[in-house]
């Protein structure tokens, strides 16, 4: 079982003193927002009241730090300010509830939020956020957004749908949490297995969202809560095959990161990766994992997806990538969590399996709908056009994939690849 203590959680501090005000509450909100929603949440089960309350102390650091400087703890001077916000609305809503409600809350400020019993606030925020009183469609968005801070066209574009669609989803769903009285707090034992894998599907949505990220910090932060929230689930829950599979399929790709750009910031796709950058004690721990996940009887798209991944790794050692081993798996994939990502994925591999016109074959197949804004497709398309000597088609779909591009390494590398 992976260490705890090895949660890549050891980032350095910056020293508030040197850095302005703008800075400081942008850091806080990036690395920070989700553990503080957390805590808020656990004063009333509100989490819209929550987020308000947040918002406001927020608004109200970038109008006094600026002037008094940056406190010590630009987090803990966060939580206090949220904290007294959320006083104020309840003692102004004037219910029979009131006093006590403001109790609470002071009590709180004065303990400084701590819990010993809870290894991280925001796994209680994770389960409330999967209860099953809320529709399931929204369990995963909803917690991208109040535990991780990512905003509903971020969200949108993970699914695949309108950010205004997203948006009105997660305000139903928050309104439901207040309007059911849905407990916070992380639920008994029993009653964690039926809300594990919406847990574990918020923490891949999460680290697919920092894999998208275009500026290197916001990948930093948000990549490594998600090892992070996976580390504490794998923990908590030593039985289940599904959470260590899921952090070994994070830990495969964190492997890989100092090799995904080169020295100059250009882009290298997986195929053109030096091994060499690769973190040779990352793979070797996320094969012990999956080693220990393959032991478990609940087997799922996780583990399949890190098995993916660790046929990607064993390059480090063969020098080569067993394709075959590839389509069988995704194969299987597409048998028990069929989706756009894994479909295009097994038409890419299809490609060099059996040739780009069965490639393009199973491209075809898909729901032109669901792909049509979708980067991956358009520059799966595109190669597999150029394999097949379609150069017309090519050029086509490939300036679909470069005006689809949010991240200009990414960009520039494709466009490089647009036949003239």
């Amino acid at each position: 079982m992976a260490d705890m203590s090895k949660c890549g959680r050891s980032r350095t501090m910056p020293r508030w003193a040197e850095i302005d005000a703008g800075r400081a509450a942008e850091h806080a909100a990036r690395t920070a927002y989700g553990r503080l929603v957390a805590v808020l949440t656990r004063s009333g089960g509100d989490v819209a009241a929550a987020e308000d309350a947040l918002a406001d102390a927020f608004a109200t650091a970038l109008e006094r730090w600026p002037e008094r400087g940056v406190p010590a703890s630009p987090e803990a001077w966060l939580l206090t300010t949220a904290r007294r916000k959320l006083a104020d609305r309840a003692r102004r809503a004037g219910t029979a509830r009131t006093h006590e409600a403001t109790l609470q809350i002071l009590e709180e400020v004065r303990m400084d939020g701590a819990d010993p019993d809870m290894p991280d606030p925001r796994l209680g925020l994770m389960f409330l956020c999967a209860h099953p009183a809320i529709d399931r469609s929204v369990h995963t968005p909803l917690m991208l957004q109040v535990v991780l801070g990512l905003d509903a066209a971020r969200i949108a574009g993970v699914f695949l749908i309108s950010p205004q669609a997203m948006a009105q989803r997660l305000v139903r769903a928050k309104a439901k949490i207040k309007a059911a009285g849905i407990p916070f707090g992380v639920p008994d034992r029993e009653a964690w297995q039926p809300r594990l894998k919406a847990v574990l599907d918020a923490i891949y949505a999460a680290y697919t969202a920092a894999f998208a990220e275009a500026e290197a910090p916001a990948h930093d932060s948000l990549s490594r809560e998600a090892e992070w929230l996976a580390r504490l689930v794998a923990e908590l829950l030593p039985e289940s095959g599904e959470a260590k599979g899921l952090l070994a399929l994070i830990l495969y790709s964190l492997s890989r990161d100092d090799a995904r750009r080169a020295a100059d910031g250009a882009y290298v796709p997986l195929s053109e990766q030096d091994t060499t950058l690769w973190d040779r004690a990352l793979i070797g721990e996320a094969d012990e994992l999956l080693k220990a996940a393959a032991a478990s009887v609940d087997g799922g798209p996780y583990q399949i997806e890190a098995a993916i991944q660790s046929v990607h790794a064993s390059r480090v050692v063969t020098g080569g990538t067993d394709h075959r081993a590839l389509l069988t798996l995704y194969e299987g994939l597409m048998q028990v969590a069929p989706s756009i990502g894994a479909a295009i994925a097994r038409a890419a591999v299809l490609g060099e399996v059996a040739g780009p016109v069965a490639g393009l074959k199973a491209l075809d197949e898909l729901e032109v709908s669901r792909v049509e804004t979708h980067l991956p497709y358009w520059a799966t398309r595109g190669h597999l056009l150029l394999a097949a000597g379609e150069t017309e088609p090519a050029r086509q779909a490939l300036q679909r994939a470069v005006n689809l591009a949010t991240d200009a390494a990414i960009r520039d590398w494709l466009i490089a690849r647009v036949p003239d």
